[in-house]
């Protein structure tokens, strides 16, 4: 009888392992770590040099293109966690981002010197948008911007988010957001080259390529159709990626394959729980630290003289 008990136990373990397994299949963060693993760089030796990490974005010069993921809701990490975050940011020299927050969060981060991207959500009320902009304007940010995926729920009908009610936006909106502000004005969520194109047409000032962290199941992964929506853009705005990036060598690929800086999220947050502003200061060094350490390695020495070409594929991608 315990000898029964036991196969069935173990057949029911097996089976529980395998419906996990199978039900990962689905999950687009994991298809993005797959992919980033999928990519094999090779080593450059000769005539290398000590590399530059010095980003510029809208006439400013960072000392890295490791920026901030546009985080929200970080109290629950963090007393004033976006503060917090803002504030290692600084201390590392590199851009901030913020997601959704009310209008004294944003006024608190930006009064940290930090220099930061708002971006703001996809508002059904689109007076409420163009007060939201005029008030990141009043905050002095760097460049807003919105992130134009989280517009639908999973069942197809329109988002609530925190009891705020959301909406996908044309590209005749898009054009009127960008005409309201003499800043950068940047469309987040890009994940198509049709999208590239209308944002290029709507006058967008940046990209972020991303999938929200898994907003879709099965999404491409942003590094996978990248090399595709950098070809769209042409240099003409900048290409930022998220979505997954936990080390400087998934920095290196991402740059490496067409973005001009990443923005990174759950890296930070394990730093930023432990030890504040310190903490993140601390990860973005690190994560440029190991950066610097492959574009030396590749012959990279700068950020504008990395060679996709030092990319191979394996796993059939």
């Amino acid at each position: 009888m315990l000898m029964i008990v036991a196969v069935l136990r173990t057949v029911r373990e097996v089976s529980n392992q395998r419906f996990m397994e199978s039900r990962k299949s689905w999950d687009s963060n994991q298809i993005t770590r797959e992919y980033f693993d999928s990519l094999l760089v090779e080593m450059r030796h000769i005539d290398a040099v000590i590399p530059s990490t010095k980003f510029e974005l809208y006439g400013e010069t960072f000392d890295t293109p490791v920026m901030m993921a546009a985080l929200s809701h970080l109290n629950n990490i963090r007393e004033n966690g976006m503060v917090e975050m803002a504030r290692g940011a600084r201390a590392a020299n590199a851009v901030n981002w913020a997601g959704m927050c009310d209008e004294a969060e944003l006024e608190a981060i930006t009064a940290a010197g930090t220099r930061t991207i708002s971006i703001i959500k996809p508002y059904a009320d689109n007076d409420y948008i163009l007060q939201r902009i005029e008030h990141a304007e009043r905050c002095g940010v760097l460049a807003l911007g919105m992130d134009v995926d989280h517009a639908f729920g999973a069942d197809g009908k329109y988002d609530v988010v925190l009891g705020e009610k959301m909406k996908p936006k044309s590209l005749s909106e898009l054009r009127e957001f960008i005409k309201s502000t003499k800043l950068p004005f940047i469309i987040k969520g890009v994940l198509s080259e049709q999208d590239a194109y209308k944002a290029l047409e709507a006058g967008a000032k940046g990209i972020v390529v991303s999938h929200h962290h898994g907003i879709m199941n099965y999404a491409v992964p942003p590094l996978f159709i990248l090399p595709g929506i950098a070809k769209v853009i042409n240099r003409q705005i900048p290409v930022f990626v998220d979505c997954g990036i936990m080390s400087g060598m998934d920095v290196f690929k991402a740059l490496s394959l067409g973005a001009d800086a990443v923005s990174v999220g759950r890296a930070v947050m394990e730093p930023l729980k432990m030890n504040g502003s310190e903490g993140v200061r601390d990860q973005i060094i690190k994560i440029t630290e190991e950066l610097a350490g492959v574009m030396a390695r590749t012959c990279s020495r700068d950020l504008k003289n990395i060679d996709p070409a030092v990319i191979w594929h394996r796993n059939g991608w």
